[in-house]
């Protein structure tokens, strides 16, 4: 697998090509200490390891019925191809899943540890959440190390529930295919117009009057079914939408706001609202983000 980090692209190999990557690197794999170590993983290199797939309960697998992309075979092994996007709290690496027959490209949203952790979110978007132990929420309250690495683990739960969520209710949003502890693996979303190379953001493109208009009818769309949900996207921009061809994607959802049981939801949906409608305005489609606001409060 040929990939560049610096320009998201990536070429598919032969099976054959993999297999003298792995020869090549060596036995490097996890040491035989680990309660799970088996006499196989010496021919994984470092950056691979067994699909964790055939080990998860049915609630940390995405919503059957599963797409043709998800591999479920115990003999797939994940090769870490490099990393598709850095973050304050996670990083997103490109991960190839494959057996000797079969390959998928994935995209693994891994949260940091806490002493890696550039940036804690802002309780607004927590407000009417609650934390079930009350030892974690002692723990989280007083910034412990505990708490921390428990706040990590939450975030990363929290995009889990709401990424099934919103496939499950139609929302253009990366289909999950697992949750590992603070890894969440997920559809890639690539460009259909240049193969190999991940759908940019919306923030990048300037679309045909005729795509721009198909591309607020979407945003429309989603930011409804979202309300329909009782739910606000939270942190919603041109940052957080992938422009895949004609179709939008709806990315980055741990912060999904309650729009009943948080005080500031309607605050961060009119931001939501604000944000959208600057874009779609500056790139000559004259919209309202007043109107849009009253829409969705509407729904709700």
């Amino acid at each position: 697998m040929k990939y560049s980090a610096d320009h998201q692209h990536f070429e598919t190999p032969s099976r054959n090509s993999s297999q003298r990557r792995r020869a090549q690197n060596g036995s490097r794999g996890p040491r035989r200490e680990q309660a799970d170590w088996n006499v196989l993983d010496d021919s994984l290199a470092e950056n691979q390891r067994w699909s964790t797939w055939p080990e998860l309960e049915k609630l940390m697998r995405g919503p059957t019925p599963y797409p043709e992309f998800v591999i479920e075979d115990a003999a797939a092994i994940d090769t870490d191809l490099g990393v598709l996007k850095t973050g304050k709290e996670a990083d997103v690496f490109l991960v190839e899943r494959a057996t000797e027959s079969r390959s998928a490209i994935l995209a693994a949203k891994r949260y940091r540890s806490a002493e890696q952790r550039l940036f804690h979110r802002s309780s607004a978007y927590t407000e009417g959440r609650t934390v079930r132990r009350s030892r974690d929420a002692r723990a989280i309250k007083n910034g412990s190390t505990y708490g921390r690495e428990v706040e990590a683990a939450r975030w990363a739960s929290a995009e889990w529930t709401y990424l099934r969520m919103a496939h499950e209710y139609g929302i253009p949003v990366p289909y999950p295919v697992q949750i590992s502890g603070t890894e969440i693996m997920m559809e890639f979303i690539e460009d259909p117009e240049n193969p190999g190379v991940a759908a940019p953001r919306l923030q990048t493109v300037h679309p045909s009057p005729a795509r721009l208009q198909g591309y607020w009818e979407q945003m429309l769309a989603a930011m409804n079914a979202f309300a329909r949900m009782g739910y606000a996207h939270g942190d919603l921009s041109p940052y957080n939408v992938l422009a895949a061809g004609d179709r939008l994607v709806i990315i980055d959802l741990p912060q999904l706001v309650d729009l009943a049981g948080n005080l500031q939801a309607v605050e961060l949906l009119a931001r939501d609202c604000k944000n959208m409608c600057a874009w779609f305005t500056s790139r000559g489609l004259m919209v309202d983000d007043g109107e849009l606001l009253s829409e969705l409060l509407a729904v709700r």
